[in-house]
């Protein structure tokens, strides 16, 4: 058993309550972001979906210990702000000291679980606004996919509208990441059109009674520059997938960087898991290219 699961495991059976106090007494930031006005948070809300698949490893997130090795390891590196992730996650980083001085990021609807009938009934099934507030996290992120065809669409928007006006109301950043979804052969796909992200911007912008403190996620298109145009809202660019060609895929984060109203970075597999397995290697080429 290693050191780390030993730690974990003694504080969640023999002294739960000190989690809340490593929360307490966590270091917080001045500020959210750098000085250079950039944020680069690393992305672990993946397993909560039941979305274990990482590149060619299909239960590469299934292994926590390894998981939260790597998330500590890049969270080390020069240059990262944060982590985003679930109540499980979080915890255990800050059980293991890894989150002094960095953003954290509750991520709050996880009840879409992949490949399921109801994925598109995004429950609000982890972090809410005022728990976030309450451990002295940063901000709150949800995922917000809009399917033209599925009735469930309506009651996820109507809570992240709602989600979007408890964290202002508590002064927290809340990250919208916006979808047009379909189902293809069952299954659930995004549209990565420049067309459908421009609508799903749109829409994701104007939720909630004041978009002040409303950031958006999104994925890396074509025609970057005129799908952006689509809001005043500052943005960060997801990572998705582990990509086999990352060179190809750190030439388009570097050209969608270049855009005024992109702030930063949201990468989770691409970075934890990258092809050479080389996390800290893969981490700071992506510091690199935001920090320059």
């Amino acid at each position: 058993m290693s050191d780390h699961l030993k730690t974990i495991l003694e504080v969640r059976t023999r002294h739960p309550h000190a989690i809340a106090e490593a929360a307490a007494a966590r270091r917080r930031r001045e500020s959210l972001l750098g000085d250079d006005g950039k944020l680069f948070i690393i992305a672990a809300d993946h397993p909560a979906r039941g979305a274990l698949r990482a590149g060619d490893q299909p239960m590469a997130l299934a292994d926590r210990v390894r998981l939260l090795e790597r998330l500590s390891h890049a969270l080390s590196r020069p240059g990262v702000d944060g982590v985003l992730g679930t109540a499980d996650v979080i915890e255990d980083l800050l059980l293991l000291g890894a989150l002094d001085g960095k953003v954290v990021v509750g991520s709050m609807n996880r009840g879409g679980l992949a490949g399921t009938v109801f994925e598109m009934d995004d429950r609000f099934t982890g972090y809410s606004a005022a728990a976030i507030a309450q451990m002295g996290f940063d901000a709150g992120k949800m995922l917000f996919r809009i399917d033209p065809g599925d009735p469930f669409t309506a009651a996820t928007m109507e809570s992240c509208a709602r989600a979007v006006s408890e964290l202002a109301a508590h002064g927290l950043m809340a990250i919208v990441e916006p979808f047009i979804s379909h189902r293809v052969d069952g299954r659930v796909r995004n549209d990565l059109s420049p067309e459908a992200v421009t609508r799903s911007i749109t829409v994701a912008s104007g939720l909630g009674t004041t978009s002040a403190y409303t950031w958006l996620k999104v994925p890396v298109v074509a025609d970057m520059e005129r799908v952006l145009a689509s809001s005043t809202l500052p943005a960060l660019l997801l990572g998705g997938e582990v990509s086999a060609d990352q060179d190809a895929v750190f030439a388009q984060w570097h050209k969608a960087l270049q855009i005024p109203s992109i702030r930063g970075l949201v990468v989770g597999r691409a970075l934890l898991f990258p092809p050479d397995d080389d996390v800290a290697g893969a981490v700071d080429a992506a510091v690199a290219l935001l920090r320059g």
